[in-house]
């Protein structure tokens, strides 16, 4: 009888009720709110729902990331995901799944798209300021203004090589939650500072981009940017081979594996290793408060210094350029370019804005990764 009883007693121990504190529960609800969203009103559900079950996970059964060697044990599960994300390799794979999907010829066709992929980093630069003024020190801060890009891989990227890992997961959440909620943010900023008359601009056609073009771009772009930033040669570089996969013709089959299997594989153990990063010990502290404020103003401010500056292309052109295209400078690709184009869709259903956004949307990831190659460069980290 003392057997059973104490056989029972040691499986009742064992369960998660026994070890769990009341800041557990909390992230576990916040998980759960995430799957909602992601589930129900479908906000990114590709990054949100790894990334809201790696939550789940590590508050129920925190030793999913523990590390190797803790205890005398091998890591937990989510602990060797999470290494190839402190390593800067899925981050790097990303972004040449994202250059594999993604078409570079509106950029090509309308150079002018540099611009507003660049005034919309103006957020990345406001919030390395603003984290300094809250108290944090420089790489951080600088880990931390790449939120205002809305770019979770070059978030993840640059934290880690600047050995901010205690942050990455704050972090990382951030910039992701923020890039899911595009949608939800940008327009209000957007209908703020431009007028129905603005909103309602037709742009004109875009030229034909030839083949060679393309082919010549991410060449060229990889070898101009990684000459003057060699730092940003693992993004920018995947970012172009993915591209080149792409528009060369001849390599089909690493086409569509890297925007197809190896995309979506590396987008779990991302998404899951991200959330595996926001266990209650970690996340619920007032350092996460500050970077979800300081994440949020950037990317605002980063989405009204786009607007603002395609206004000031808009008179410059006599009328010719949509200020709202200036939002997709963000480097969240596809979604800002489809906020611009619904929100232009709103005050002119006529109006066809996707392919001219789509120009800054890419100088916007470009932007970023060149923004994220100069702390590097500042604070002299290969």
């Amino acid at each position: 009888m003392d057997y059973i009883s104490s056989t029972l007693s040691n499986l009742i121990h064992q369960t998660a009720f026994f070890n769990l504190e009341v800041g557990n529960y909390i992230m576990i609800l916040v998980a759960l709110v995430f799957l909602y969203l992601a589930i129900r009103h479908e906000f990114e559900p590709l990054l949100l729902v790894p990334i809201a079950f790696g939550m789940l996970l590590v508050n129920i059964y925190p030793d999913i990331m523990a590390e190797y060697g803790e205890g005398g044990a091998g890591g937990g599960l989510l602990y060797y995901f999470y290494k190839l994300d402190e390593w800067a390799i899925l981050p790097s794979l990303i972004f040449m799944g994202v250059g594999a999907m993604t078409d570079f010829g509106p950029l090509i066709a309308n150079p002018k798209s540099f611009l507003l992929g660049a005034a919309a980093q103006f957020g990345i630069f406001a919030a390395y300021f603003g984290a300094i003024a809250m108290g944090f020190n420089d790489k951080a801060a600088a880990a931390i203004s790449i939120i205002g890009g809305a770019d979770g891989p070059t978030s993840i990227f640059l934290a880690g090589k600047l050995q901010q890992t205690a942050l990455l997961g704050p972090i990382a959440v951030a910039a992701y939650s923020y890039m899911s909620l595009v949608p939800i943010i940008q327009p209000p900023i957007m209908k703020l500072l431009t007028t129905e008359k603005e909103r309602k601009i037709k742009m004109g056609q875009l030229r034909p981009v030839s083949k060679l073009e393309k082919i010549l771009f991410p060449i060229v772009v990889t070898i101009v940017v990684s000459l003057i930033l060699p730092t940003t040669a693992p993004l920018v570089g995947m970012l172009m081979l993915g591209n080149l996969f792409r528009e060369c013709g001849v390599v089909r089959q690493l086409t569509d594996t890297a925007s197809n299997a190896l995309m979506y594989i590396v987008v779990i153990i991302l998404g899951t290793s991200v959330g595996a990063t926001t266990s209650a010990q970690a996340f619920l502290n007032m350092d996460t408060i500050k970077i979800v404020v300081l994440g949020l103003i950037a990317f605002c401010f980063g989405t009204a210094a786009g607007v603002l500056f395609g206004k000031l292309m808009c008179i410059l052109t006599k009328g010719k350029v949509n200020p709202l295209i200036g939002s997709a400078g963000v480097s969240a690709v596809p979604m800002a370019a489809r906020v611009s184009q619904k929100v232009g869709a709103e005050a002119d259903p006529t109006n066809f804005l996707l392919m001219h956004a789509m120009g800054p949307n890419v100088a916007g990831v470009i932007g970023t990764a060149v923004a994220a190659g100069t702390f590097m460069a500042v604070f002299g980290v290969f």
